[in-house]
């Protein structure tokens, strides 16, 4: 059972917590980029890479025997805040599709650059399989 933390009186967040409360076998996904089962990246925009990166999250989930309604946190870095930003629709249908309007503790940094070079993003995550 996972619960919201939401201290009073302060604004509810959008599309992620600021906290959330669980108990269960935890998941630990390393930082996941928006490259293909060979390597490749399918796609040059944040938005595509972001996709990507979340399948890739998934597959991870999967073998754990865990779902997307299991995350209890996501640490996201992008290395261009303005394209991430203007390409927001995209980011949260591509989220909405893959994980769901379950809302993880989240943050989110803009980073001068990432290990690979045409990587755009990378998202790690924190799953916790209920008890």
């Amino acid at each position: 059972m996972t619960t919201i933390l939401q201290p009073p009186g302060w604004p509810r967040p959008k599309g992620y917590s600021n906290g959330v409360k669980v108990r269960g076998q935890m998941v630990f996904v390393a930082g996941m980029i928006g490259w293909d089962t060979e390597g490749r990246f399918p796609a040059v925009d944040t938005a595509g890479q972001v996709r990507q990166a979340l399948q890739n999250v998934r597959a991870v989930l999967d073998e754990a025997g865990a779902r997307p309604e299991h995350i209890v946190r996501m640490t996201w870095y992008v290395t261009d805040k303005a394209e991430y930003l203007a390409q927001g629709r995209a980011i949260g249908a591509a989220y909405r599709e893959l994980i769901g309007s379950y809302n993880a503790a989240m943050t989110a940094v803009e980073v001068k650059a990432l290990m690979e070079d045409e990587a755009k993003v990378e998202i790690e995550v924190t799953a916790v399989i209920p008890d």
